[in-house]
């Protein structure tokens, strides 16, 4: 075997300090992880203020009646009694009226109790008196009010079963968030103990050996500990969403398995060559720890798109995966090597023996070529198929709806879900309503006209409805209108009614006082803004992403064609990833497979939040492939040679990492939260689509068409920086175009 040549780029030097100072390396990043974790814990994560969370005009309605004293959204709770034979003249009901009544009464945490019996409350009793409610506000904050929640709700429940024959059901704002919170943090932590040993199933069956199967998913974990530790810094200046630790989870372990996934194969093929294990340490850090470079800048630009949405989740969203990338990649390339150092060949220690013997004789590379060989054979044929089949999955994204997602999003079976639900058919508009902020003299008789007139045409309107409320603040600076909205608060019916209010009502009424102000919040309206500000900025997140991710492969390899292939090759998975969201969730064609009921959309964060995810998890095998390729082309190997040998000798890393990453995501899919399900979908078809269609045939395909022009890169661009791409052995171009061992 030749001697290699030392190859001096940024990775290779990287991983060769780290395995002459393993101990070093190692113990550092122990220490490292166990300093962010104490360093968070000491520091604590400030979470994002739900009173601030608004957006557009629902924000600075929230501004108006807060400046003017007004809590923005009242902790409001309720009981709901109801019967279908029952009504409230019957004795059985009235009991249960007055039982709920005298046991929520004597609570502290309790204020302004109303009951459908007293004087006046009319409104508490449904059309047909089989419906009642009774109402009340929590004191304090939310932070205050969840502590004094829970004795209530149990109150509740006993009464409840006092009332077989009646349905008892309490809900609220502070009841409900806090017991959806619960349910939520829940279901991420069966998807974490899911996938964790999902992860590890997969990586043994890959490895055949529990050391080298267990290497990288403790980087990948130690990874998601220490960023989970690190954000309580930045979360000071940008509060951090109640979920970013979910989304860490799901990117670090992707990007964190990946990383170390090519670095050990790299090192593996290599010993399998005949190389020493510090040789084999030099040819993997120079070759893949490069492409981990490359791709993990490329991944962290494409999460740096959500700091562009001007939405403070994505804001925070945006920060942390930026942060688990970079340590994912810090750690792939600094402790991987320094432990490999160290282990040696006991880095293949714990050998289950049928895996292993089964992994030699799989054949993967025979199985690739027998996709690659006529991708490269027919040329023109295959890659018009596979875009033909792209193309026609991404189809139903050209119908793609976004949807407000509200109580349909959760199973029936959520707590308070079900007397929300009851709510929403008997109190239409009562959960939801819409909350018009007016700043104005409301002791001067026109704006008392103007706010009679306000209420007398949403009234009109049939789309609103009593009971209307006005509030005015003590120094009659503010008034506060709430108006129940048609609808069930994030549907068509509700976001009409909330259009005319705010295009046509308001104007023809406030709208005419000289210097008045006025704004509407509330959930359905927070939502709407949420919406309208996430398709404004999507045209800005799309374009920084592809130019900067363009200008990334631009440096990298050289060459203006492969730089806008990539482009195009991951907007091509990420329109087919859209259109299986589209034809499973808002044509409903997966209903029973995936036990949902179809909401007639797709939730409105997620094109967006998925755009970002996978055009940088996408990458990551479109730069570990290419990597290869142009390694064997600057070896002196011919372009379609080298594809064919990049393709070969990466298919089972790039094979590995999607059933890694397809596992991972596809335990979202069995949650039953509707948007955690199209979350899991789109993530998992998005990455079988990339690994199978786009690397092995469209890739292929296409660079076999282009041959040398692959390369090109005009004149004017020759000043760009040459670099290293890899250990540069001194093999002939025959001997690079054949495969290496698996």
């Amino acid at each position: 075997m030749s001697p290699l040549k030392t190859s001096n780029n940024l990775a290779a030097r990287m991983g060769r300090w780290s395995a002459s100072h393993w101990k070093t390396a190692v113990f550092g990043w122990l220490g490292f992880v166990v300093a962010a974790v104490a360093l968070g814990m000491v520091v604590g994560t400030k979470n994002i203020d739900q009173n601030d969370t608004n957006v557009g005009q629902s924000h600075r309605a929230d501004r108006i009646l807060r400046d003017a004293g007004f809590r923005p959204e009242p902790l409001s709770e309720f009981v709901l009694i109801q019967s279908n034979r029952l009504t409230v003249r019957d004795p059985e009901f009235r009991s249960a009226i007055h039982d709920v009544v005298s046991h929520i009464a004597p609570f502290g945490a309790v204020k302004n109790l109303h009951s459908p019996l007293e004087r006046g409350r009319a409104d508490l009793i449904s059309a047909d008196s089989h419906t009642a409610l009774v109402e009340w506000e929590m004191r304090g904050t939310y932070d205050t009010a969840k502590t004094h929640i829970d004795p209530i709700t149990a109150t509740t429940a006993k009464i409840a079963k006092r009332h077989p024959s009646l349905y008892v059901g309490e809900a609220g704002s502070v009841s409900s968030e806090k017991a959806l919170d619960a349910m939520f943090s829940k279901q991420i932590k069966q998807a974490g103990e899911r996938s964790v040993p999902l992860t590890l199933l997969v990586l043994v069956i890959v490895f055949g050996a529990l050391v080298a199967a267990g290497l990288p998913l403790l980087l990948a974990l130690t990874a998601v500990i220490a960023t989970i530790g690190l954000v309580a810094l930045p979360s000071h200046l940008v509060p951090m969403d109640k979920s970013v630790s979910a989304v860490l989870l799901l990117v670090g372990l992707a990007v964190g398995v990946d990383y170390s996934l090519f670095y050990l194969k790299r090192q593996r093929e290599e010993r399998a060559a005949g190389r020493s294990n510090r040789a084999a340490l030099e040819a993997a850090a120079a070759t893949s720890g490069r492409s981990v470079l490359v791709s993990g800048f490329t991944v962290m630009v494409a999460m740096a798109g959500m700091l562009f949405s001007g939405d403070k989740t994505y804001l925070s969203f945006g920060i942390a995966t930026i942060m688990v990338v970079a340590i994912a990649m810090l750690g792939s390339l600094t402790v991987l090597p320094a432990l490999l150092a160290k282990l040696g060949d006991r880095v293949e220690k714990g050998r289950i023996p049928f895996l292993s013997r089964l992994r030699r004789q799989s054949g993967e590379n025979r199985l690739w070529a027998a996709v690659l060989t006529p991708a490269l054979r027919h040329p023109v044929v295959s890659a018009a198929a596979a875009a033909a089949v792209l193309l026609a999955m991404a189809y139903p994204t050209l119908h793609m709806h976004t949807n407000q997602m509200g109580l349909d999003s959760m199973p029936a079976s959520a707590p308070t879900v079900e007397t929300i639900k009851r709510v929403q058919v008997m109190y239409v508009g009562k959960v939801n309503p819409a909350v018009v902020a007016i700043k104005a003299d409301t002791s001067d008789p026109a704006t008392q006209k103007a706010i009679a007139e306000l209420k007398a045409k949403a009234l009109a309107s049939g789309r609103m409805q009593n009971p209307v409320e006005v509030d005015v603040n003590p120094a009659h600076t503010v008034a506060r209108v709430t108006i129940p909205l048609a609808g069930k608060g994030t549907d068509a019916a509700s976001n009409a009614a909330l259009r005319e209010l705010r295009q046509e009502i308001l104007p023809a009424t406030i709208g005419t006082l000289p210097g008045a102000e006025y704004a509407v919040t509330g959930q359905t309206a927070a939502t709407a803004d949420a919406t309208s500000l996430l398709k404004r900025s999507a045209p800005i997140v799309f374009a920084f992403v592809l130019t900067f991710a363009f200008l990334l492969m631009l440096v990298s390899f050289r060459s203006i064609v492969i730089a806008l292939k990539a482009i195009v090759l991951n907007l091509l998975s990420v329109g087919a990833a859209y259109g299986a969201l589209v034809a499973v969730f808002q044509y409903g064609w997966g209903e029973r497979v995936l036990n949902f009921h179809s909401n007639g959309g797709i939730a409105f964060w997620l094109p967006i939040f998925m755009f970002v995810i996978l055009f940088g998890l996408s990458m990551d095998y479109h730069v570990f492939i290419l990597s290869r390729v142009r390694e064997a082309y600057d070896r002196g190997a011919k372009t379609e040679d080298a594809v064919a040998h990049g393709i070969k000798t990466t298919a089972g890393v790039v094979t590995s990492a999607a059933v890694v990453m397809v596992g991972a995501f596809g335990i979202f899919a069995t949650l039953p939260i509707l948007e955690m399900k199209e979350m899991g979908i789109g993530l998992a078809v998005a990455v079988i689509v990339d690994a199978t269609i786009v690397r092995a045939v469209l890739l292929p395909a296409t660079m076999k068409l282009l041959g040398d022009w692959n390369w090109y890169l005009p004149r004017w661009l020759d000043w760009l920086p040459r670099l290293d791409h890899g250990a540069g052995s001194e093999r002939t171009p025959e001997l690079v175009a054949e495969p290496a061992a698996a």
